[in-house]
């Protein structure tokens, strides 16, 4: 059907001519009304945005000489993290002196590695950022 008869025909119904799709060869068009297509539309996208699953990253932070019993806790917080479906950073801070024996930091790193591996996956290794090393661990599906 040409554009004028498409036109003539939707005032006649006192619709609108909506483009569906531009793109294809030729174009397809409807006649609607234009308002409640683009509520459709609206209704729509908020409905996809409802169903998504946004990914927060939370951040663990540890010290070279951190004992025993803060490693289990904040190992724990770890895998609650990982369990909720949350990326986790986990950041080695360093101070003073302790920039000397950066090899304890990498240590104690991959021990929260080996610990978390039926968890998470690591999605970014180990890696100095100025007086910190950063580490990132993703859920396993």
């Amino acid at each position: 059907m040409s554009p004028d008869d498409a036109r003539e025909l939707a005032a006649d119904e006192g619709l609108d001519l909506v483009e569906i799709s531009p793109t294809a060869d030729p174009p397809v068009c409807k006649i609607t009304d234009f308002g409640k297509f683009k509520y459709s539309l609206q209704k729509r996208e908020s409905e996809s945005r409802r169903k998504q699953k946004v990914i927060d990253v939370k951040e663990v932070k540890f010290r070279p000489n951190t004992d025993t019993h803060d490693y289990q806790t904040k190992l724990k917080n770890v895998t609650r993290f990982l369990d909720n479906g949350d990326k986790v950073k986990i950041t080695m801070r360093f101070r003073g002196r302790e920039m000397a024996h950066q090899e304890l930091g990498r240590e104690l790193l991959d021990r929260v590695a080996s610990d978390i591996s039926e968890f998470g996956k690591i999605e970014a290794n180990p890696a100095m950022d100025g007086r910190q090393m950063c580490m990132v661990i993703a859920p396993a599906k």
